[in-house]
């Protein structure tokens, strides 16, 4: 089996390492899945593959941390929030580049790669999502 045909959340932050946004498609019913699974989730078809999808969204919903897990405290506050990317698929993540107070439920953003690498548990590349300027 090649490794990029490991539908694994390791392969998922390979990608990410490499500045590609990825997500598992079926061949079968069309169905686009994140976090990727063996199988999909709306027929269980094992026909799969990885297709690089777009990096434009919007916010669905968000929070804000005042109180962060340790080892994060210098972030503090920061946003945290839920993402609709193309083909429905949501995706979690830390929202920057924004004053706070001006984030809304609706809000058009990206996805950015941060290449600096991290002692942040989990030690995998980051991702984060920033507004898409108009």
């Amino acid at each position: 089996m090649a490794e990029t045909d490991q539908y694994t959340i390791d392969q998922f932050y390979r990608f990410i390492s490499e500045g590609r946004l990825m997500a598992v498609k079926c061949n079968s019913c069309g169905k686009q899945t994140l976090p990727p699974r063996q199988i999909c989730p709306e027929c269980h078809s094992e026909n799969l593959e990885w297709i690089q999808i777009g990096t434009e969204g919007r916010i669905l919903t968000y929070t804000i941390i005042y109180i962060p897990p340790k080892g994060f405290e210098d972030m503090a506050p920061y946003a945290y929030g839920i993402i609709e990317l193309e083909g429905n698929i949501r995706l979690p993540g830390i929202i920057r580049d924004v004053d706070l107070d001006d984030l809304k439920v609706g809000m058009k953003v990206e996805v950015c790669f941060d290449r600096e690498t991290s002692d942040k548990w989990p030690n995998w590349p980051r991702y984060y999502f920033r507004p898409v300027e108009s």
